[in-house]
């Protein structure tokens, strides 16, 4: 199979009218008030909260989502890069879990060929019986698939291991076994779902921060707001509300049971996952290493990723809830060290071209106590609290659609809406979707195809030509902006543009003339001094 080519490109799906211009600033706020009531108002910009927004406006419901940053700030754009089933979970014994990933994997690579894609893994053995142990499960894998299947499990030998992966090391190598996953653009597949959501009717705006829930007679009736650019009060009155903050849901969770004078056990521990990216040299290719049990028992990956390799991950406890958390320094060693174990010139610490670190909302047993992450819930959890408050977390970025589903129907069956048919977005093209300009790789240095069918739309403003680094110009800049939601630099550097997360160094160089550009676009500070105190934090390396 081709790994150049992504069959679902070539598929019928639903390919709904270009998207509109979106609304001004001003004027996406003063919509955002001027409605009487919502049926739903969603909580939090990531992938659940948009997955929700935009299934619920497909089915017609006047629906708002606000998010107190940009969208994707969070844990959504912190991802390994992975649409996979989960190949451990398969070990674990999850067959549900797994094939409804399974599932969903497909879909997404359906409804954005341009920036989810499918990816050939390579799992080395150095032991006998490694690759027939793990082979058997892989096949299993595949069997669970279908004909959703991305290509047939391989077993190699040395030589063709090599080929695929010619940096692993090569003493003691007696084989491997070869599987096919997908990889995707997370916060650019966010800002799909966000536009694709407005696009159906639904009302969102980032930087909108929910400060309180509006109980009225015992149940939540909407959502208190704050715009954070101008300070405007906002009150959006809705008959259901939906917490969907991720690791911070319990915030939420407790002003609701304080508001019905009762308490609530947390729901979330936090996991953090750390990832170092290098230069794409040190994999040379595109197929990601996969390492099923390091030396703790975690899983590595070495994926190519835009021109780079993302090393990682981890899955650390962490207990407090920073918005930009830093990497202990025990992970990147772990880190460096194990890719040292499989790569014959493992990168020094010097070499790290970035390192961020996402928070996984991990769901927490009521009676557990413990900080073994690892043994914790991957799957979501959706519940509706006495007063009507509808809270989801958990599950992965594969799975957001049917997370989605599942929140939709608690919302039915708690009574807060009423039942309307669904599964739109199971054929839905998202923005961006279909048409010209869709045929690249993820593995590859972002370029104009990372818009997909509206790359020539961006062509056409001004500063095509102007280019400002690591293959930004100043259009994509401009349509970040109007089009796009952008309101700082980090907006456009870190999740329009990837250049934060491939090389934190270079990006800090880059924001002073995307300010600029920013600032003329907006009138607005765009926020530069911020922005380059985050990049040296993502160049930094704990000792």
């Amino acid at each position: 199979m081709n790994p150049r080519v992504n069959p679902y490109q070539a598929q019928r799906f639903m390919t709904p009218d270009p998207s509109p211009l979106p609304t001004p600033r001003a004027e996406l706020v003063e919509r955002l008030a001027r409605a009487a009531q919502y049926d739903l108002v969603v909580i939090g910009g990531g992938a659940t909260g948009l997955g929700v927004a935009l299934d619920a406006a497909t089915r017609g419901f006047r629906v708002a989502l606000v998010e107190r940053a940009d969208f994707a700030k969070g844990t959504s754009s912190r991802a390994t890069k992975l649409v996979h089933g989960g190949v451990r979970y398969l070990a674990q014994g999850n067959i549900a879990l797994v094939r409804e990933a399974l599932h969903e994997r497909a879909t997404l690579l359906h409804n954005a060929p341009h920036l989810a894609q499918p990816l050939p893994f390579v799992m080395p053995s150095y032991r006998c019986w490694e690759a027939p142990f793990y082979g058997a499960g892989l096949k299993m894998y595949d069997a669970l698939a279908g004909k959703a299947g991305l290509g047939a499990t391989e077993f190699l030998g040395p030589a063709r291991t090599l080929q695929c992966l010619p940096t692993v090391q090569r003493q003691g190598l007696k084989g491997s076994v070869k599987y096919w996953d997908g990889q995707f653009d997370d916060a650019r597949l966010a800002l799909a779902l966000a536009r694709s959501a407005a696009r159906s009717g639904a009302v969102v705006a980032n930087y909108v921060e929910a400060t309180d829930l509006l109980n009225e007679d015992g149940r939540v009736a909407g959502v208190v707001c704050r715009d954070v650019e101008s300070g405007r009060p906002l009150t959006l009155r809705a008959r259901c509300v939906v917490n969907a903050t991720g690791v911070w849901v319990d915030a939420l969770r407790e002003k609701d049971a304080q508001a019905m004078g009762r308490t609530v056990a947390p729901l979330v521990a936090p996991s953090q996952g750390v990832h170092l990216v290098v230069d794409r040299d040190f994999l040379g290719s595109d197929h990601a290493l996969m390492v099923p049990k390091t030396a703790d028992g975690r899983v590595l990956f070495a994926v190519p990723w835009l021109g780079k390799v993302i090393l990682g991950t981890t899955d650390t406890p962490r207990h407090d809830l920073d918005r930009e958390p830093t990497p202990f320094a025990e992970e990147v060693d772990f880190i460096l060290g194990e890719s040292a174990r499989y790569l014959r010139r493992a990168p020094a610490r010097s070499e790290v071209r970035s390192v961020w670190v996402g928070l996984r909302p991990l769901v927490k047993p009521q009676d557990e106590n413990g900080d073994n992450t690892k043994s914790l819930s991957r799957e979501h959890t959706v519940l509706a609290s006495r007063s009507g408050l509808v809270t989801v977390t958990g599950g992965k970025w594969t799975t957001y659609r049917a997370m989605a589903e599942d929140v939709l129907q608690k919302c039915f069956s708690a009574g807060l809406l009423e039942a309307r048919k669904g599964g739109a977005t199971n054929h839905l093209a998202l923005v961006g979707a279909g048409g010209a300009g869709v045929h690249h790789r993820l593995c590859d240095a972002p370029g104009w195809h990372s818009y997909g069918s509206e790359a020539a739309a961006v062509r056409q403003l001004p500063g095509a030509d102007a280019h400002l680094g690591m293959n930004l110009t100043e259009a994509m800049v401009r349509f970040a902006v109007r089009h796009e939601y952008a309101r700082t630099v980090e907006d456009v550097l870190a999740r329009r543009w990837r250049a934060l997360f491939l090389d934190a160094r270079h990006a800090g160089e880059m924001g002073a003339r995307v300010a600029q550009i920013v600032q003329e676009e907006t009138g607005l500070d765009p926020q530069l001094e911020p922005f380059e105190q985050l990049a040296r934090q993502y160049a930094s390396l704990p000792t």
